[in-house]
């Protein structure tokens, strides 16, 4: 037999990767060849590790021989059926297709293609498994298999002496032989898998579709170009918490509840790799912690000495892509290594904000530049956003209606924590990154406008990036961040996001007083923007505490009349209106009303937002001829001043139809809901709270006009959208539930209404105490709804449909 390392080949075929690779790095010469054209044993399958091979006599057994079948499931596949499902459509129908499947190191994709391995055996198909470790090594390899396939050896000397090339003749015999499957494993680094220079997806290398047999590769790269029109790439996603429960309980049986390992796995963000890594530490005698509950509390200040931990061997590829600690850095060295340096950098910041997506726009060449020194442009910082993308590093989250929200990127949350636990561990100047990162959020903040509809999404996206800013200010943002803590607050309350207004307040609060003292102007303002924030998401009492104190501090320090202490003194009645102290509060909005009257005169804006105020407290107190009065002055006043479609406007117009329905003007009070609803939902979207109320106001007004079933329907529509936004006891959800009983019961329906006066009466109570008024009216809606219900039950006839005293909405 001729030494193939002397034989006359083109210049391609004398590369290592072909020659020495089949045949000398494995034996020299015919030795080599030998031992590459075993055939398969008598049931037809390539032999595994560990079975007798026959060697010529006198020649020594040679090691390293990789074996090509599939490694053997851990234990139950978790939550894959869908991927498992569409994989074996494929495998049953390749149609000259091929699969990668794609995503972040440690997220499953070798345990997805072993179960798909699996499932070929169990239908009698041939495997074929090739680690990835280098061309030489998936050269030979790849032979096998075609040899495993019935390759004849005068094929194959075609190849050795030139006359074909390897790759070719080996797809040539997979693509006669039918029913395998074979996967490549871990080809992070497509561009290396050869012949040199030429790209995966021209499919003349290695990597081919095969036409009766599915070739399944998994890699961290998941970029379509790369591998090609024939590739149908799975970017493998993150284990749902049950799923990742199950992962947790079949390690760790015996710490805990499924509804904790449910919890810990959603901590952990349902990555496998890191659900393995924790399930084997509980299960471990040795170990710190041995309940899920445990280990997810340690997480929190343990993060370095648990799945932080560093490792002395995670240089070693093999070793590093098993600990959770090292996996990602071996794609950014590959990101590096393919001419995306900030790779790392810009992961790095993004790791240091918080855990939502962070709007592309916000990372700036500027901010690169000034986190790591280097001097970098738009490309370098856009190229380094792809890289990561493409390894899984960093994902893009979708819409509601699923679509990818372009211009958003978002982290795993465990990629995140571990790149930031490994950036404070390892940088030089831990805090450089962050101060950058501040400033950048301060300018992002200065440029978002509070009253524009248009930048309420920009607020939003920026508020909890601020939020985790201000948690360790940085003695010279004080005072910048709490101005953009409270700029954005202040948006954020404009476009109906009480919530996230509520803590972003709570947190210029709280840098304002400890830098300014607690009777300073500054800190005077911020505590009066954070009482109203509280009485908006309805902590009322609180709400009313804050504005006594700053009350109190500015009558003693700028006097009775001046317009910030008529402001908070003003801003108390709102909230005293709120816990039900109406007298209280119409006496304190008529002292404001006309003090402002006197210095400011009738028809200024603070005066008319008085003369509103007393109007509503008015209401409250059941003098709706009086407040109708106020109302009507106030509207003229907001519409001379401002314009019919003025927020203030219409805010004005729906209390005055509020007070005619409480006169019995049903159809006028329906009329101007009506008009009021239209407008709100053309300036402000359907989701908005105010348009939200209108809306509810609106099925208040057509109840009370007997269409019963309109009001139904829009009662069910805000309170489902109360429900998300402004959660179950909110008074304003609460509000919804009342009219939807109210409703019900007209409708016919005591049964449904009692049941949800029920709800309403045990979370007032529970909320306001039980003097409350509206917790009298509750009180008073279920007896009443009760008794329908009983004589619903006594009677064949419809009970009587009665009326009851609507709830006011402001």
């Amino acid at each position: 037999m001729t030494n193939y390392a002397a034989s006359a080949v083109p210049d391609w075929a004398s590369r290592p990767w072909v020659v020495w690779s089949v045949f000398g790095v494995l034996a020299v010469g015919a030795m080599g060849l030998e031992l590459v054209s075993r055939r398969l044993d008598a049931t037809g399958s390539p032999m595994s590790r560990g079975q007798a091979r026959p060697v010529p006599a006198g020649r020594a057994p040679v090691a390293g021989m990789a074996s090509l079948r599939a490694p053997e499931s851990a234990g139950p596949v978790r939550g894959r059926d869908g991927e498992l499902d569409s994989l074996r459509a494929l495998l049953a129908r390749p149609e000259g297709r091929y699969a990668v499947v794609g995503g972040v190191g440690g997220i499953g994709k070798t345990t997805l293609a072993s179960a798909l391995a699996g499932v070929a055996r169990a239908e009698g198909r041939s495997v074929f498994w090739i680690r990835w470790r280098g061309t030489e090594e998936l050269a030979e390899q790849m032979t096998r298999a075609a040899l495993a396939c019935g390759l004849p050896e005068t094929r194959l000397e075609e190849a050795r002496a030139g006359r074909a090339g390897l790759p070719d003749v080996v797809w040539e015999q997979l693509e006669r032989t039918a029913a395998w499957l074979l996967v490549i494993d871990n080809v992070d680094t497509p561009q290396a898998v050869g012949p040199d220079g030429e790209a995966v997806a021209s499919y003349r290398g290695w990597i081919r579709p095969g036409g009766r047999g599915l070739l399944l590769v998994t890699s961290r790269n998941t970029d379509p170009v790369v591998w090609g029109p024939r590739a149908i790439v799975h970017r493998v996603a993150p284990l749902e918490p049950a799923a990742g429960g199950q992962v947790l309980c079949d390690a760790a049986p015996h710490a805990g509840t499924p509804e904790e390992a449910r919890a810990l796995a959603d901590r952990l963000g349902g990555l496998p790799l890191a659900l393995h890594a924790v399930g084997r530490y509980l299960a471990a005698t040795g170990s710190r912690h041995h309940t899920f509950t445990a280990y997810a509390a340690a997480l929190d200040t343990q993060l370095g000495t648990l799945l932080g931990a560093p490792h002395p061997r995670a240089g070693d590829p093999d070793v590093g892509r098993t600990l959770v600690r090292h996996t990602w850095e071996l794609s950014l060295d590959q990101l590096a290594a393919d001419g995306h340096p900030l790779a790392r950098p810009v992961l790095r910041l993004l790791s240091l904000l918080a855990a939502a997506p962070v709007p592309v726009s916000l990372l700036t060449p500027e901010l690169v530049t000034g986190a790591t020194g280097r001097q970098t442009g738009v490309t370098e910082v856009e190229a380094a956003l792809n890289g990561l993308h493409t390894y899984g590093l960093l994902d893009t989250p979708a819409h509601h209606d699923g679509h990818p929200a372009l211009g958003l990127v978002v982290l795993h949350p465990v990629v995140r924590e571990i790149t930031a636990h490994a950036h404070t561990a390892e940088s030089t100047d831990p805090y450089r990154y962050q101060r950058t990162l501040v400033s950048r959020l301060i300018e992002a903040a200065r440029g978002v406008a509070e009253a524009r509809s248009a930048d309420w999404d920009r607020a939003r996206l920026l508020a909890p990036h601020l939020l985790a800013a201000t948690a360790h200010p940085a003695e010279e943002h004080h005072r910048d961040l709490a101005d953009a803590a409270d700029h954005i607050g202040r948006s954020l309350t404009e476009g109906g996001a009480y919530g996230t207004a509520l803590q972003l307040r709570q947190a210029a609060h709280r840098i304002t007083a400890r830098s300014s003292g607690p009777d300073h102007p500054d800190t005077l303002d911020s505590r009066n923007d954070l009482a109203n924030a509280l009485d908006l998401f309805g902590r009322h009492q609180e709400a009313a505490d804050l504005h006594q104190q700053v009350l109190t501090a500015r009558e003693r320090i700028l006097g009775a009349d001046h317009p910030d202490t008529l402001l908070s003194r003003s801003n108390l009645a709102n909230a005293l209106d709120h816990l039900g102290r109406h007298q209280e509060a119409a006496d304190h909005h008529r002292h404001v009303l006309a003090t402002r009257e006197r210095v400011l005169g009738p028809d200024h804006v603070h005066t008319l937002h008085s003369r509103n105020n007393l109007g509503l407290a008015l209401g409250y107190l059941g003098r709706h001829r009086e407040a109708a009065g106020f109302h009507r002055e106030a509207l003229s006043g907001y519409e001379r001043a401002l314009g019919a479609d003025h927020p203030d406007s219409l805010n004005s117009r729906n209390n005055l139809a509020l007070t005619l329905d409480h006169l019995g003007r049903h159809r006028e009070a329906a009329d101007l809901h009506r008009q009021v609803h239209g407008t709100y939902e053309q300036l402000l979207g359907p989701d908005h709270p105010d348009t939200l109320h209108s809306r509810d106001n609106l099925g208040l007004a057509l109840d009370h006009i007997g269409r019963h079933q309109d009001a139904v329907d829009l009662h069910r529509q805000v309170l489902g959208a109360y429900e998300r936004t402004l959660g179950a006891a909110h008074p304003s959800t609460l509000t919804c539930r009342s009219n939807l009983g109210l409703a019900l019961e007209h409708l016919g329906h005591p049964h449904e209404a009692a049941e949800l006066h029920r709800q309403v009466l045990a979370a007032r109570e529970g909320v306001l105490g039980p003097d409350h008024p509206h917790t009298l009216q509750s009180r008073a809606h279920l007896a009443t709804a009760l008794t329908a219900a009983r004589q619903a039950d006594t009677t064949s006839r419809p009970p009587r449909r009665r009326r009851f005293p609507t709830t006011r909405r402001t």
